[in-house]
Parts: C-alpha cells; structure tokens; sequence
C-alpha cells in the first residue's frame, strides 16, 4: 500500500479553512491524504486519479466516509469539467502529490521502474495514450534526446538517445531491463551523483509519456479561478523541474500569499520508514482576496 507523504503537514495547511469544506485530492493515489482531509469535521473530498486500479482501492478505503467522497476517473487538467459534473463552482482547497505512488513503482506490469523487468509502458492511465515504447518509436534520436535532456536533466541524453535507438533497431529494445541495459551501454554501470545512471532517462520518459509537467502547469493556472478567497492550493513535488514550477508560480502576489517561505521537507522519522519522501518537497499558498484577484481575471 502506499504510504502518503507529509500527511500532518498537509492536513496542518489545511485545517485552519472553514469545517465542511469541500477540498480536491487532485492525485488520490490510495487516498492517505484524502482519508485525514476526510476526518476534519464535515468535511466533503473529491478525489481525480488517472490511475483506475488506484481510484478502485480509494473508494473502498474511503466507502466509510459515504456521500462525503467522490472518486472522479480522469486528469487533473480537466479540474473544470470534473466539478461542473458535481455542481461545484469552487472548493476551499486542493492538493496535489504529484510523485508516482508505490503501487506504480512497485507493479512491473507498469514498467516504471528498472527495479523490476517488465514492458515499457510508463502511463499512469493504462487505458489511454501512447507508451514509452511508441514514444521511442515515434522520435528521431535527436528529439528523444532533446527530452532526455530537458526532462531528465541528464547531460549525455545523446549518448543515451543514439544507444536506445540502436538498441530498438536491433530488435533489443522491448522491456525495463532492455532500456537499462541500452542506457549503460551508453554511459557506463557506474552510479553519478549517488544515483543509478538509467534513473534521469526513466523519469524522462515517464514525464513524456504522461505529460506530467503540462498537468501541473495546467493545474497552477487553472487553480486561482476555482478555490475560494482564502482557499489553500498545496503542491507535494519530487524534482527540481516540478518544484522550480510551483516556486514560481507562487511568487505572482496578486495571486498568492506563499504559507510556505521554503518548501517544507518529510521528518527524519517518515524518511527513515519511508525513504522515497526524502526527495518530496511540500509548497503550498492561499489565494488573495477576491477584491484583489477580480482586477486580472
């Protein structure tokens, strides 16, 4: 089961809103974050997830809390159609954990992870898209090698781009392992920075495949026109790309007042039962007054 990062801190910025609230889990996962939003007083979740074997497990986790919970299939970028469909204008706060969950990372079946052989798919939503395999497919080496660069921030992209091509022709590119194997022919077994060398590449493609950056643009953008005057937007990011992204968009002051000065960091005691929160960085900002936000919308 996954185990949801920094849940006190993310019910802390939270609870200082009006009880029966009505809040978004625009990424539920297992529902961890939704299950404490859901056990301050009155309070009503709507939870989105791409994911349907993710959405499937949250509703039964969350089948306690009743009509309270509503479980919405489908991406955070469509926020506006997902509440029109429940008759909501606006919501008094949203978060967004926008790591890859446990369950992702832990399901070969996913091909998310080099950890574990299995094809190279990579979506969140298993249903719809293309796989990290079409896209390889679909790009020369040199623009599978411009988004290793920008998306993975890895500076022998291509190398790494010419080798997986290579490999894809040769017929010897079609699981985890294979692309692993590809990127070490490339760069070398050895580790950079402390990390697996196949680690840039893989979270690369898998931003690609799933567009995760264009969803979180989407979702700052589109953030101020549905929370109330007051309402929190919090904002749990794992790279440097994501949370360059929120620190930004945070410092528009007509917009937001920032809760967080610097993003705030898992304890010792989660990090050392879970390590993958060590790289989770939670910011998280109130929307200014409706006076003051009137004028630029």
């Amino acid at each position: 089961m996954h185990t949801s990062i920094m849940r006190p801190e993310v019910v802390a910025l939270f609870s200082s809103l009006r009880t029966g609230g009505v809040y978004v889990d625009a990424t539920l996962g297992a529902g961890g974050h939704s299950e404490a939003i859901l056990q301050m007083p009155d309070t009503v979740v709507v939870g989105i997830d791409r994911d349907p074997r993710a959405l499937e497990l949250a509703r039964v986790r969350l089948a306690q809390f009743g009509d309270r919970f509503f479980g919405v299939h489908g991406r955070f970028s469509d926020l506006k159609e997902h509440l029109a469909r429940l008759e909501l204008e606006r919501v008094d706060g949203i978060l967004a954990d926008v790591g890859l969950s446990s369950m992702q990372i832990d399901d070969p079946a996913r091909g998310m992870s080099f950890r574990f052989e299995g094809p190279l798919d990579m979506r969140m939503d298993p249903t719809v898209g293309e796989t990290a395999l079409d896209l390889i497919d679909n790009h020369t080496a040199e623009d599978l090698a411009d988004l290793i660069y920008h998306y993975g921030e890895e500076r022998h992209s291509r190398r790494i781009a010419r080798s997986i091509k290579f490999a894809r022709e040769r017929n010897e590119l079609a699981t985890t392992t294979d692309l692993r194997r590809a990127i070490v022919r490339a760069v070398g077994p050895g580790r950079h920075g402390g990390i697996d060398p196949a680690t840039r590449t893989f979270q690369a493609l898998r931003i690609a495949v799933n567009g995760e950056l264009r969803e979180l643009a989407s979702l700052l953008e589109m953030a101020p026109t549905f929370l109330v005057s007051s309402g929190v937007l919090a904002i749990i990011s794992f790279h440097s790309l994501e949370d360059r992204m929120v620190k930004q968009a945070f410092k528009e002051r007509s917009i937001w007042r920032a809760l967080t000065k610097k993003p705030l960091t898992a304890s010792d005691a989660e990090v050392e039962g879970n390590p993958r929160a060590r790289s989770a960085k939670l910011r998280a900002a109130v929307r200014v007054e409706e006076e003051q936000l009137r004028g630029i919308t």
